[in-house]
């Protein structure tokens, strides 16, 4: 069992504070603010505003970007900003709590095939779960929409959907699944889909070497369990493995490098408690469960993740980013190895939710904000 790493900053480090200044460009025209960044000076400009609650973010081969909006509508965004009408043809979502329209990626082979998938909360009878859909983008619509999976167990009231993608490089996908909240303790039963991990192909089938398969009561497409509310899924692009944020109750953040058929442990172990001050675990640790790579006390909400292998950044190659929702900021998480090594806070003055963190093609980071007045920011060195 992985010995945890736990480092838990309020303000940044003493090598931090020793750095120049950033400057945030807001939203309204002249606006700044300046604070330290171990990068030097950054602009974080507003690429495009006018989105509901955007929640995920994909960047298209021409230069476009797709972008999806809680409440049920998925944009393309032009090279200069502009937001298209809501493209046809996407599937209805419901939109209630937590729920609703979520993460989008594009196919690895997308300019040839025009493919993306995306996942989404969808009404079954009283209440909702994860559905993952497969189309092809053409114009203005969506084209030959397909739902290639729907999570199978106790149903949500509108809580904890998980629902971020990662496509692997044989192109299966990698997709998250939340325990709903109300059922935290079918995170650690194999006979259905909540709290897990799951591996599928592109059409939604089982793919060879998934840990359960052939085992009797047992879902075959479960990759990892025992995870509460998986809001960041990435692969690190140095060693090819699955990285995973997952939120924790009152405290217990969690990043999980997940392997195949592991269990990590949430109900039973973890680092939190309940949101009325209960205690929710025997221990924080157990034999045949897995540790956390970090975690956070008190809990930060993360979501969306993205490694950097840009060079608009190079003191921050190689480095984990993630956006916080409670905590509004920007995370810089450094790495050796596995290793968490260090923490930067970024854009606290900023005081937004960052619901989602990608790298573009141009090597700077872009960031979505969770508002109903919702925002693409794009983070870039001053002048660049």
């Amino acid at each position: 069992m992985k010995t945890p790493v736990i480092w838990v900053t309020a303000s940044l480090t003493a090598a931090i504070l020793l750095t120049t200044s950033l400057v945030i460009a807001t939203g309204t025209r002249g606006e700044s603010t300046s604070f330290t960044s171990s990068a030097g000076q950054l602009e974080v400009q507003t690429f495009a505003s006018g989105l509901v609650n955007p929640w995920g973010l994909a960047f298209l081969p021409d230069g476009r970007m797709l972008v999806t909006e809680r409440p049920g509508r998925m944009r393309i965004v032009t090279s200069d900003g502009v937001l298209s009408p809501p493209l046809k043809n996407v599937p209805e979502v419901w939109a209630a709590g937590q729920g609703g329209l979520l993460d989008v990626v594009i196919d690895r082979d997308f300019a040839q095939n025009s493919t993306l998938y995306f996942c989404f909360a969808e009404r079954a009878g009283g209440g909702g779960r994860t559905a993952v859909a497969r189309a092809k983008l053409g114009g203005d619509r969506l084209n030959d929409v397909k739902i290639i999976f729907r999570q199978d167990g106790p149903l949500s009231s509108g809580n904890h959907y998980g629902c971020r993608i990662a496509q692997g490089g044989d192109g299966n996908l990698f997709v998250t699944l939340g325990e709903h909240f109300s059922h935290r303790d079918e995170a650690q039963n194999l006979a259905n889909h909540l709290g897990k991990v799951i591996r599928i192909a592109p059409d939604g089938s089982v793919p060879p070497g998934n840990p359960f398969v052939g085992r009797d009561g047992v879902k075959p497409e479960i990759w990892s369990y025992g995870h509460r509310n998986e809001q960041g899924l990435a692969i690190n692009p140095a060693t090819g493995d699955l990285w995973e944020i997952e939120h924790g109750p009152r405290g217990g953040d969690e990043v999980n490098i997940i392997g195949k058929g592991k269990n990590y442990g949430w109900p039973v172990i973890g680092y939190g408690i309940d949101y009325n001050g209960a205690k929710i675990h025997d221990s924080a640790t157990r034999d045949g469960m897995e540790q956390p790579v970090k975690y956070w006390v008190p809990s930060i909400a993360p979501s969306g993740m993205a490694f950097y292998t840009g060079t608009l950044f190079p003191k921050w190659k190689g480095s984990l980013f993630t956006g916080a929702l409670k905590a509004k900021m920007l995370v810089r998480l450094s790495l050796k190895g596995n290793a968490v090594t260090g923490e930067e806070r970024l854009l606290e003055n900023l005081n937004e939710r960052i619901r989602d963190v990608r790298q573009g093609p141009d090597g700077a980071l872009w960031l979505l904000t969770d508002s109903s007045a919702g925002r693409i920011l794009r983070v870039s060195p001053a002048g660049k």
